[in-house]
């Protein structure tokens, strides 16, 4: 049944995919040699790249631009970064209307919670183990 129901894949969608995620790499990489040239590091530029294209996709989540972009892109849409900021966002857009607490603090974490608990645990537990091995 859900076969059925399922469109399946194009080939006007693997291209809109390859297209649309790659124009976001595109973007990226446009953004790292900018704030190279401007005199960071390589690192700080991509770390500012990575702030950059959350910040937009964050955005343009908020003015509900991102799911008509998704539409269009398809799973091109899914670049990691750009796709996790709007898995954040989205739940809490949807929900602001229940206050700024219980609506947009309490969803805003819904789907990336699990994912940021993760990643801050594990982080402390890495560092705990490196600072250990450098005070031997």
């Amino acid at each position: 049944m859900a076969e059925k129901k399922s469109p399946g894949t194009k080939g006007y969608t693997l291209a809109a995919a390859f297209l649309f995620g790659g124009a976001i790499c595109v973007l990226g990489q446009f953004l790292q040699n900018l704030y190279m040239n401007s005199g960071l590091d390589k690192k700080t530029a991509s770390t500012t790249v990575a702030i950059t294209l959350i910040a937009i996709s964050a955005v343009l989540t908020g003015l509900n631009i991102y799911d008509k972009f998704s539409k269009v892109a398809g799973a091109g849409a899914l670049v990691p970064i750009t796709g996790f900021a709007n898995a954040v966002a989205a739940p809490a857009m949807e929900y602001k209307t229940e206050g700024y607490i219980m609506g947009i603090g309490a969803k805003l974490f819904t789907i990336a919670g699990p994912v940021i608990v993760y990643g801050v645990a594990a982080s402390a537990i890495y560092g705990l183990i490196l600072y250990l091995m450098k005070t031997r």
